[in-house]
């Protein structure tokens, strides 16, 4: 494995409203610093929707000597403001790749389920609804879905390339069936469930095979019981705001499995390895409103659904790294063993 990753969130970006409500210059620094030196990170995707954000963090990173992926990621946008984030941030990453900062350019994620016009559906419940419970339609739309987003990406990767000279690609997921032709790197949102475990080794190869460098942008899971088995479906377990998207609290009462979601993200590193894949990036570092309350109410325990490394903390200090709000979990253990060794 080439470049040893993970993504660190600057604040996803929906209606206007933003995730991450504290984005600290110093806090930034400090945290990408304990990712390039304990867990031993060569690279790290930077992501979120905010163009500011991203180029702080970026060049923090940079300045750090980490390869920096940098990566808008919109949220229920139409093409035309998407197109227009592209060429924002294209711009600023180029900023850094003339300053000789290692970047990669990455032009969106999942475009089809965190955006309207792709699937069917006004919001992205109603879109993960169809990919996950409506097989047959899904089966019948893939050719069509196949086809939009090549469209789109046939005119955004023109348009990053004008502005940017770095490498680029996209975190697609595999239903999307991108036309890796535009790209210099094959990258993959993939996560392993129990459904797909017995293939799941063989279709990482398939991948590899392919010929161009493989990017794995997302695999991860949560620290409740059973939440590997589910894939990417592991946040399922949370109750958003049908406003905004903000979560809530959790739909029931989970058992905390911190050495599950440890366990989890060893084997699928050592699958990507084993498999001949460039770069991993494990998600994620942190998610900021997933809090860990652990003396309330279970159900307010958001960071249960986390997949994050470490569990950020309700108003106060983590005793690991005390000038932090938040403490690693056994993943964060995990991943830094795997990268150092």
């Amino acid at each position: 494995m080439r470049a040893k990753g993970i993504s660190y969130d600057t604040g996803f970006v929906r209606d206007g409203e933003i995730s991450r409500e504290r984005f600290d210059p110093d806090v930034v620094k400090r945290e990408l610093g304990v990712i390039r030196d304990d867990l031993h990170c060569t690279a790290v995707r930077v992501i979120g929707g905010d163009p500011e954000r991203l180029e702080l963090a970026a060049t923090c990173a940079a300045d750090l000597g980490l390869e920096v992926w940098f990566s808008p990621y919109p949220l229920e946008l139409g093409t035309e403001q998407m197109l227009a984030l592209f060429a924002d941030c294209a711009e600023r990453a180029e900023r850094l790749r003339q300053r000789g900062a290692d970047i990669v350019f990455v032009a969106g994620a999942e475009l089809c389920l965190m955006n309207k016009g792709f699937l069917p559906g006004d919001t992205q419940d109603d879109r993960l609804e169809l990919l996950l419970n409506q097989r047959e339609r899904l089966h019948e739309l893939v050719g069509e879905l196949g086809a939009q987003v090549n469209d789109f990406l046939g005119k955004a990767v023109p348009l990053v390339r004008e502005h940017f000279g770095g490498r680029v690609t996209y975190a697609a997921i595999p239903l999307e069936r991108v036309d890796w032709t535009l790209f210099d790197i094959v990258s993959m949102d993939l996560y392993r469930s129990a459904e797909v475990a017995d293939r799941f080794t063989e279709g990482v190869r398939t991948l590899v095979a392919q010929g161009k460098p493989v990017a794995i942008t997302e695999f991860g899971t949560a620290a409740y019981r059973g939440a590997g088995d589910l894939g990417g479906r592991f946040m399922e377990i949370v109750e958003n705001d049908k406003n905004t998207g903000a979560p809530i609290r959790l739909n029931g009462a989970y058992i905390r499995d911190e050495a599950g979601q440890a366990t989890y993200l060893r084997e699928l590193l050592e699958i990507y390895d084993a498999a001949g894949v460039d770069s991993t990036f494990a998600f994620l570092f942190a998610l900021g409103n997933f809090p860990h309350r652990p003396d309330g109410d279970p159900h307010d325990d958001l960071d249960l659904a986390s997949p994050g490394i470490v569990k950020v903390l309700d108003n106060r200090q983590g005793d690991t790294y005390p000038d932090m709000p938040w403490e690693p979990k056994a993943a964060f253990t995990a991943l830094a063993d795997y990268y150092r060794a």
